[in-house]
């Protein structure tokens, strides 16, 4: 794989993104903590707005640890199975992850929906279609964090020309519709790989174990 692949410039945006995300939530919790004991003052913003970051870093986080097959498991049964049983157990725990991210997905825009002005989608489990009417949330906000001035084009779009005093909730939110959608994403890439036979597993608890032994082989090396 060249630098410039495409996989390549994904896992580099991906893992810019956490990595921002991870320390702006260590920056802003920290100025608070200085605002509070060292002037008697406080962000009031803070604090809400690291949940919004936090939730965002563990989501998006998911789908990349699916993608990079970093999700911790037991696999002592998959061990003790010849290859070809491997494989057959692998595609039905890739299945089953992927009607859960489906399912997850259809619930995470049917929350979201109506806060950017759009119809949720009909049936109970799976969607069969949209809402052909429904009473929009556009103009619900969060309840401390201000609206930064590059995101007042949503006034115009979302909420008929009205101010929004703090931000909108269709922001933070997006990450709800976002992450189950690459989650899914990354789930039939992994089941691709798997029905491929590039692997008979979408989980490494193994990590730990070549870690432990990698380690060893070094320090064998340099004696």
């Amino acid at each position: 794989m060249t630098s410039d692949s495409p996989s390549s410039w994904t896992d580099a945006i991906e893992e810019t993104l956490i990595s921002a995300l991870l320390g702006l939530m260590t920056v802003l919790t920290f100025a608070n903590v200085v605002a509070r004991y060292g002037f008697n003052s406080n962000i009031l913003w803070a604090l809400e707005l690291t949940v919004f970051m936090f939730g965002w870093l563990v989501l998006l986080g998911a789908s990349y640890a699916v993608k990079k097959g970093i999700h911790l498991g037991v696999d002592i049964i998959v061990l003790a199975l010849a290859p070809p049983m491997r494989r057959i157990l692998g595609l039905m725990a890739v299945t089953a992850c992927i009607v859960f991210s489906f399912l997850m997905l259809k619930g995470a825009w049917d929350y979201w929906a109506n806060f950017a002005d759009l119809p949720q989608t009909t049936g109970r489990w799976f969607p069969t279609g949209f809402q052909e009417t429904f009473r929009t949330r556009a103009w619900y906000e969060t309840q401390d964090v201000p609206n930064p001035g590059f995101l007042k084009f949503l006034e115009d779009m979302l909420n008929e020309g009205e101010e929004y005093e703090k931000l909108p909730k269709v922001v933070p939110y997006l990450v709800l519709p976002l992450s189950m959608a690459l989650l899914l994403f990354r789930f039939i890439q992994a089941g691709i790989r798997i029905w491929r036979g590039d692997l008979d597993r979408i989980v490494a608890s193994h990590e730990a174990e070549d870690d432990v032994a990698e380690a060893a082989a070094k320090i064998e090396g340099s004696r």
